[in-house]
């Protein structure tokens, strides 16, 4: 949406003047009693406080001659609280303002008449008619309290209740606005109205230097500089990423305030407005680009880029890091973010090696552990350009896999079954290990299935097929190494292939280098973990997952040079 030459102030709405049109691309007055209670009682509750309503986006047709784009219903409504307060002598002067329609003029007539024989003629007149005996009915429930509850209601009106006033540029299409706003259900966003603000404050008045120009030209720098993917996805929280401009980011954090659903609308136009106020427009968007100026320097830094990149990733807020490197050196903002880093796991050593996925508890510090590994892998690398790709990261859904599943239970389906079976007979073929005669077996056991498979037929070659492709050493690692624990996981992209899932090394050995072969991401460390890069080169079995393996892969991963051991709690002694 165009702002450059867009106008916005906060107007009370007794200050409201002048004649409104709505265009023919609208249709008419349809509040029910619902808006209009609420909009009575909104005020009402809100007293002495300030009290902000809804945008009113206006186009100029003269000096005091406006094209009504949005927000037809809010102040219909208010010409009908002052037309009653007129009609019943509880006030004396008239709506400041008169409101025409270009296809429906009987409707101006009538907001002048309020005529209740003819209020089930027109479908307009019904509507205007029905909000205006709602608010008559608001009154009168205050009984003997009525006139000096319209007295505090209109000096509210003309002391603590504003519209956000919008002003378009003229050469805004009004229709594509209109339906933007209403149609489309995309209502104007705290960044279009601050910097609507930004620039109507900013432009020269009696000597003062003009910045609206520059300050445009800086806005939309920020906003294409943050626009690049791989800066986004370091920085971007979980909220910031849902929004339609990239500068949000950084304007929500500078307001601060309650966050989700807790937020009320417009609450960083409000926060920054208060601040354009009490200081000035120069001082306010100075804070907007250091704060940009931080993000960049976050981002050329390889070890904040990582660190920042992980926390945010697992679930920390832009804003609570921004806040803690408020003040401190870069050596101290450093190891405070390491200690953060060290209480998203919350693990000790030995915490690691008893970490399992059966665990509910367990699974998302699985999760984090294994992201953290592969963020630090990439890190730790010397003289190196590379960085972990959180943009590819963020795209993928990526799920705890075990390295080498140990039975196919979580297969349920004959689809299911056929696919597993058709990938280990692939694998088969291709393991040097087994015995000839034995492979001949499985292949034509396989071979011969057929349709009429069901579960116990699949369970028991399945288990036969399993023990093929499972190191001679598989019951000292059932002892010393769980099946679900993390010596036996990766993060892999999720997929909807559960048969893969359910697959021993082998065979995910072949899909992985498979995808690598065609350029697909595969985190680094799941990437080592298939083409064996943790265990010594005289003691690997390709096509198994062993004993050494994984201890090899835990040591890797308690490791402080490229493991996560840097970040790991020291043991508690024992008493």
């Amino acid at each position: 949406m165009e702002a450059e030459s867009a106008l916005l102030e906060l107007r009370l709405v007794g200050d409201i003047q002048g004649s409104f049109r709505v265009a023919r691309y609208q249709r008419g007055y349809r509040w029910g009693v619902l808006e209009v209670e609420r909009l009575l009682n909104d005020i009402w509750d809100n007293g002495d406080e300030d009290y902000s309503l809804q945008p009113v986006v206006v186009k100029r047709d003269g000096e005091t001659e406006w094209e009504l784009v949005d927000g037809q219903q809010r102040l219909t409504t208010l010409y009908l609280i002052f037309a009653f307060m007129q009609r019943e002598h509880l006030q004396n002067a008239p709506p400041p303002y008169s409101i025409a329609y270009d296809t429906r003029p009987g409707s101006q007539t009538y907001l002048q008449e309020l005529d209740a024989a003819r209020a089930d003629s027109n479908i307009d007149f019904f509507h205007i008619y029905r909000a205006y005996a709602c608010i008559s009915s608001w009154f009168e429930r205050h009984g003997v309290k009525r006139q000096h509850v319209a007295n505090r209601f209109y000096g509210y009106l003309f002391e603590r209740v504003r519209v956000i006033w919008y002003e378009a540029p003229k050469a805004l299409d009004s229709t594509t606005l209109f339906t933007r706003l209403n149609v489309g259900r995309i209502p104007l966003t705290d960044a279009e109205l601050f910097k609507a603000l930004l620039l109507s404050r900013s432009r020269g008045r009696n000597g003062t230097t003009d910045r609206a120009h520059e300050i445009a030209a800086q806005w939309d720098t920020i906003e294409r500089e943050l626009q690049h993917p791989d800066v986004w996805a370091f920085v971007a929280d979980e909220q910031a990423a849902q929004s339609p401009t990239r500068i949000t980011l950084l304007l929500d954090t500078l307001a601060g305030g309650p966050r989700g659903r807790a937020r009320p609308r417009f609450h960083t136009f409000d926060v920054l407005r208060e601040k354009v106020e009490q200081s000035s427009p120069a001082e306010v968007w100075n804070e907007v680009v250091d704060l940009h100026a931080l993000v960049l320097g976050w981002f050329e830094n390889r070890n904040y880029y990582h660190k920042i990149g992980y926390l945010v990733a697992v679930g920390e807020r832009f804003s609570d890091l921004v806040a803690l490197a408020a003040g401190r050196t870069k050596s101290s903002f450093e190891a405070v973010i390491d200690e953060r880093i060290r209480d998203t796991i919350d693990l000790t050593p030995s915490g690691v090696t008893t970490l399992s996925y059966e665990t509910d508890s367990h699974k998302e510090k699985c999760r984090r552990l294994l992201l953290l590994m592969n963020v630090e892998t990439v890190r730790r690398v010397a003289y190196s350009s590379e960085r972990y790709s959180f943009r590819l990261h963020r795209l993928g859904a990526w799920s705890l896999e075990h390295i080498h599943a140990q039975n196919a239970e979580g297969l349920t389906k004959a689809e299911q079954w056929r696919e597993w079976l058709r990938l280990h007979r692939e694998a088969l073929t291709d393991l040097p290990q087994i015995d000839e005669a034995r492979r001949k077996d499985l292949i034509a056991r396989i071979d011969d299935i057929g349709d009429e498979i069901d579960r116990q037929m699949f369970q028991d070659l399945a288990r036969d097929v399993m023990a093929a492709f499972t190191p001679m050493d598989a019951s000292t690692s059932a002892t010393v190494h769980s099946v679900h624990s993390v010596t036996n996981l990766a993060l892999l992209a999720s997929g909807h292939n559960s048969a893969l899932n359910n697959a021993v090394f082998e065979v995910k050995r072949r899909r992985i280098l498979g995808l690598d072969r065609k350029g697909a991401y595969i985190p680094i460390c799941t990437r080592q973990i298939f083409l064996k890069y943790y265990t010594d080169a005289d003691a690997q079995q390709v096509h198994f997952w062993s004993t050494q393996d994984r201890e090899a892969y835990l040591s890797a991963i308690l490791s402080t040079d490229g493991g996560v051991g840097l970040y790991l709690k020291p043991e508690v002694p024992l008493s």
